[in-house]
């Protein structure tokens, strides 16, 4: 059986968070369990676990409950208590708590299935989502996802905007003067994989053009008012086509507008060890560059992956400059 067959998803979903404690901030649905992905099954049970994140004000409460509720959820950290566990929460990786197949059993609509759920401090995901420090789960809310639960904290719901402003204006450096929705679309959900070696080798090499395929729909309705409201883009819906401005003022407004966390390896990039110039002047530098959408492509790659020293990218933008007439 698939979601789409059941006679209401809303429901279906409700009744699954009716298991968790309900101190929630933001609740969401992601993944090829809930939107169709080009060589998947919409959530085709038994072969798409479900895929969950939940952000709360207090993880050391929220996992005291949890625990209560359902223990068996948690791995070997159970006997540790909810402090060790939301001590590991917040000090390793992305700053989330994953339990993995997770078991829901949905009385009412006879089906039984797997789920993951992620914990995050609702601190920590406002800091990703305006400073993309990690960017796990500010990537994944660049692309369509499904909203379970959403409170009325007014920073979260800033935050949440601006992410997808963060990813517009990194996507427009990126790309070229003119260009579709599509290709947008594409771009801002390359973001997430910058740096990822399974990208480029391997199984999951289409898998952003997967994504992006069978969603436009969904990607239009998420994207489209900040276009509508952007200075920096003519955006023509109705074409489908989109017109950056690409001179250095606009460029240069694009990476200011950018998140701290880029803004710094666009910076370590350009900038030689030492100089210590102010971030500004950098990125006015870069602004007038041609190669400057390769920066950025580049600083998104240092982001995401160690497999590029910033000595080496530092040689990279020389050879660049020297090319430069």
């Amino acid at each position: 059986m698939t979601l789409p067959a059941l006679q209401n998803t809303s429901v279906f979903f409700r009744r699954i968070l009716s298991q968790f404690p309900q101190d929630i901030s933001l609740a969401f649905a992601y993944g090829s369990g809930v939107f169709k992905q080009a060589g998947t099954s919409q959530g085709q049970m038994g072969k798409n676990m479900l895929d969950f994140v939940f952000a709360v004000e207090d993880p050391i409460t929220w996992h005291t409950m949890n625990l209560i509720e359902n223990k068996k959820h948690y791995s070997i950290l159970k006997y540790f208590g909810p402090k060790q566990i939301s001590r590991i929460q917040n000090d390793y990786g992305a700053g989330v708590y994953y339990n993995t197949l997770v078991p829901s059993d949905d009385r009412v609509n006879i089906i039984y299935l797997l789920i993951k759920y992620g914990v995050i401090s609702t601190d920590v995901l406002i800091d990703d989502l305006l400073h993309w420090k990690t960017m796990y789960i500010a990537g994944r809310l660049h692309k369509p996802v499904r909203i379970l639960l959403q409170s009325e904290n007014g920073k979260l719901r800033a935050a949440l905007v601006a992410n997808l402003k963060s990813a517009i204006n990194a996507s427009f450096l990126m790309l070229p003067e003119s260009f579709s929705e599509e290709d947008l679309f594409l771009q801002i959900t390359g973001l997430s994989y910058s740096g990822d070696f399974r990208m480029v080798i391997g199984e999951d090499k289409s898998k952003i053009s997967n994504i992006v395929k069978d969603n436009m729909q969904h990607f239009r309705i998420l994207y489209n008012n900040i276009l509508q409201d952007c200075p920096q883009v003519v955006y023509k819906p109705q074409q489908g086509r989109l017109e950056v401005d690409k001179s250095p003022e606009g460029q240069f407004t694009q990476l200011m507008a950018l998140p701290r966390t880029l803004q710094q390896q666009i910076t370590r990039i350009v900038d030689p060890p030492g100089k210590n110039r102010d971030v500004e002047e950098i990125l006015l530098q870069v602004a007038q560059d041609p190669d400057c959408g390769l920066v950025v492509q580049q600083g998104k790659g240092l982001m995401k992956s160690v497999s590029y020293s910033a000595k080496k990218l530092r040689k990279m933008w020389k050879g660049w400059r020297r090319k430069t007439p």
